[in-house]
């Protein structure tokens, strides 16, 4: 789709009106190398809200950005509620405040102590695999004595 239209606001030097870009939904699949079911599921979860022209999706830059967010969160293992919750702090003021800040230093410090839960979790379970390993191959060996 990759259409433009005139945004209402002059650029900084009062020339020519700056230029919108727009994205189709195929575009963003593209571009974030997913899917456009995802797109649509993710605009059916309240993450987007693309402007529609009569049957036809048109993603604008704060769609670009809410999406490219979104695919961050979940990479780093945000639910889409929370998500939700940290896009809508920062659509409700742009600049961010101090308290949309600490929410998000919560969430970030929630998943950094889930993550350390679950490396040594794993940690445990690699020493428990060695421990299981180490006496499968000395049973092994005993086995291969006595038949030898």
């Amino acid at each position: 789709m990759s259409t433009s239209s005139p945004d209402v606001t002059s650029s900084v030097s009062g020339s020519l009106p700056r230029q919108r870009r727009t994205y189709s939904i195929g575009e963003l699949a593209r571009m974030f190398e997913v899917t456009p079911r995802t797109i649509r599921f993710y605009e059916q979860e309240g993450l987007l809200a693309p402007e529609r022209r009569g049957q036809t999706r048109v993603y604008h830059e704060k769609d670009r950005v809410r999406l490219k967010l979104t695919l961050r969160g979940k990479r780093l293992g945000f639910s889409l509620a929370e998500i939700r919750e940290v896009i809508e702090m920062y659509d409700a003021m742009p600049d961010g405040n101090a308290r949309q800040l600490k929410r998000l230093l919560e969430i970030l410090g929630e998943k950094r102590a889930n993550m350390e839960r679950q490396l040594e979790d794993i940690r445990l379970m690699q020493r428990e695999l060695d421990d299981v390993e180490s006496r499968a191959r000395e049973v092994l060996d005993r086995l291969a004595r006595q038949g030898a």
